[in-house]
C-alpha cells in the first residue's frame, strides 16, 4: 500500500510544469504605484519614478531577456556614470494587465499595464 502511495506521489510531481509566459505580451508600460517600467520589442526598455519627480524623457535605460526554462527575467541597467547592473527575477505571472516576478529574496513585485499599445 505504501508503495502505491509512493508510485503516485512521485507520477504527480513528475506531471508538475512551470509555468510558461508569452513574452510578446510584456512589451509596454507597466506602473506600481509612482514606479513605471517600459519594455520594448528590441528587448531594451526604461524605467522611472514619479515619485522622484523622474519622468520617462529622463527614465534609466536597461536591457532585459528571459530564459524560459528557468523563467529567469533579467535587467541590466545602465548606470550613468558608466558601468551596468545586472538583477535577476522569477517571473510568476504575466498576461495582458498584469505583470509579477519576485527576486531572491522573496521580495514579490506586482505591475498593471498603463495601456494596451505594444511599442
Amino acid at each position: 500500500m505504501a508503495s502505491v502511495a509512493l508510485m503516485a506521489l512521485l507520477t504527480f510531481m513528475s506531471c508538475k510544469h512551470d509555468p510558461s509566459f508569452d513574452m510578446s505580451l510584456i512589451i509596454g508600460k507597466w506602473v506600481s504605484g509612482t514606479e513605471y517600467w517600459r519594455y520594448d520589442n528590441d528587448s531594451t526598455g526604461v524605467t522611472w519614478d514619479e515619485g522622484d519627480d523622474v519622468h520617462e524623457d529622463e527614465a534609466q535605460p536597461f536591457t532585459w531577456s528571459f530564459d524560459d526554462e528557468t523563467n529567469t527575467l533579467t535587467h541590466v541597467h545602465q548606470m550613468e556614470m558608466g558601468g551596468v547592473v545586472p538583477k535577476s527575477y522569477t517571473m510568476t505571472q504575466l498576461d495582458d494587465t498584469k505583470l509579477e516576478y519576485r527576486d531572491r529574496f522573496g521580495q514579490t513585485y506586482s505591475f498593471e499595464r498603463v495601456n494596451s499599445n505594444k511599442n
